[in-house]
């Protein structure tokens, strides 16, 4: 990605940094199509020249806002241990979630807004880094169910909950807001402690011997 591959200077990286973050708003109030370099230069406090001096198209400036929101969307997942307590970490990657909601919901949206176009940019990588990814960690989740320390049902199920629970609250935040005026730090509290009794406590298996529910 340009930008990305060559060496730069302090100056240079702090003005990529912020086209980047900056484009993240634009892409996700507007989508892909719907957004202009125009809108990005406009955010960043730059001319479209200059930017274009970082970026050589839209297309360069989207992958990069992509690359840098999978990266921390998908770090929580990434930390699931193998030989943690079982329940914990799945309250940690919980937790994490849906924190990246409540301080990064234009992420988010970013990235359903992707999903929702077919992922023309990500489709591949779905289907192989992340896909890797996942298979790695509902290894784990067998593992805890062998062992009796959760339930067992089909994993693949678990992440597809926790995803959809935890970035509701980003997604579609002008309806909670509308129907809901918690400030964000209780009604994520709130979540957390919901989803912890729902789903933390229906998780818990016959041999569970970990700390969960004992804080």
């Amino acid at each position: 990605m340009p930008g990305i591959t060559r060496k730069r200077t302090r100056i240079q990286a702090e003005n990529e940094n912020r086209i980047v973050s900056t484009s993240l708003d634009v892409f996700s109030s507007y989508g892909y199509r719907g957004s202009t370099v125009d809108q990005i230069a406009e955010a960043a406090g730059m001319s479209k020249a200059n930017v274009l001096y970082y970026f050589k198209s839209k297309n360069d400036i989207y992958l990069a806002v992509l690359e840098d929101t999978l990266e921390n969307w998908l770090n929580p997942l990434t930390e699931l241990d193998a030989e943690g307590d079982p329940l914990l970490e799945i309250q940690t990657y919980i937790h994490a979630k849906l924190k990246l909601s409540r301080t990064s919901p234009a992420a988010s949206r970013l990235f359903a807004n992707e999903i929702l176009q077919g992922a023309p940019m990500i489709g591949p990588y779905l289907k192989t880094d992340l896909k890797e990814m996942v298979d790695g960690k509902i290894a784990i989740l067998k593992k805890w169910m062998q062992q009796g320390e959760i339930k067992t049902f089909e994993p693949i199920h678990l992440l597809f909950m926790i995803w959809s629970t935890t970035q509701h609250y980003a997604d579609f935040a002008i309806q909670i807001a509308a129907l809901d005026s918690s400030p964000k730090t209780k009604l994520h509290k709130d979540a957390e402690m919901f989803i912890d009794t729902v789903l933390l406590e229906g998780l818990k298996g016959p041999n569970y011997s970990g700390a969960f529910g004992q804080q």
